[in-house]
């Protein structure tokens, strides 16, 4: 099985979150998204939680590479907020609901989570911008998953600055460098040289069985 890298990420809104949007940098956000979905789609898992302002990005990114995103990446999402799907969600054809807990928000939230980190082995967590959810997902995939790397992009502002500060050794290069398909690259352990494959069942479990090789000639 192809590792899983989760994303948790949002462009915060300056009336729920006012100290959250201070922070923010909406164009950096935007930016690390498509550059994680350029390097991770046909390459490893992605999974997130079906942020309405993430969920767009990550479609488009998957309709200009033009891999079955459909194998690559798995969408969460509660049935809590069934009236306010974005309509992308139908074009991912592997969104998995997860059931309302008492019409609760945060029950509902919480069980969402639990699943997304229980039926997958993560090699790594990535933190873009965000609100208040973005800590408790950190909290939690810590938990369920102490094994995986936690790599918060500082340099997109938000509730990711919070997570930031809990984590020991920061890397300096996630405040100082936006060029993020290098910094995901490197962070992630994922090579230029791989190729994208159409679905993780295709994909060599050697890593360097999947390096993109010159044609064979007679």
């Amino acid at each position: 099985m192809t590792e899983a890298i989760f994303l948790s990420a949002g462009v915060p809104d300056p009336k729920r979150g006012p100290q959250y949007a201070a922070t923010a940098d909406t164009v950096a956000i935007t930016a690390a998204v498509s550059a994680l979905v350029h390097v991770t789609l046909g390459r490893r898992l992605l999974v997130w939680g079906g942020q309405p302002a993430i969920t767009p990005m990550i479609w488009v990114v998957s309709q200009d590479i033009g891999i079955n995103y459909g194998h690559w990446v798995r969408l969460y999402q509660s049935r809590h907020f069934k009236d306010e799907y974005p309509e992308d969600n139908e074009r991912f054809n592997n969104v998995v609901y997860t059931e309302e807990i008492e019409r609760d928000r945060e029950k509902s939230l919480l069980n969402m989570r639990e699943r997304m980190f229980s039926e997958h082995k993560f090699k790594a967590a990535v933190f873009i911008g965000g609100m208040g959810g973005i800590i408790q997902e950190y909290e939690m995939f810590r938990r369920l998953q102490p094994e995986a790397a936690v790599i918060p992009v500082i340099s997109t502002g938000g509730a990711t600055l919070d997570v930031g500060a809990q984590v020991e050794s920061l890397a300096p290069d996630l405040t100082e460098d936006r060029d993020y398909v290098a910094l995901f690259h490197r962070h992630l352990d994922v090579s230029v040289r791989e190729e994208r494959f159409e679905s993780p069942a295709l994909q060599p479990a050697v890593v360097e069985e999947r390096f993109w090789q010159p044609p064979a000639t007679a």
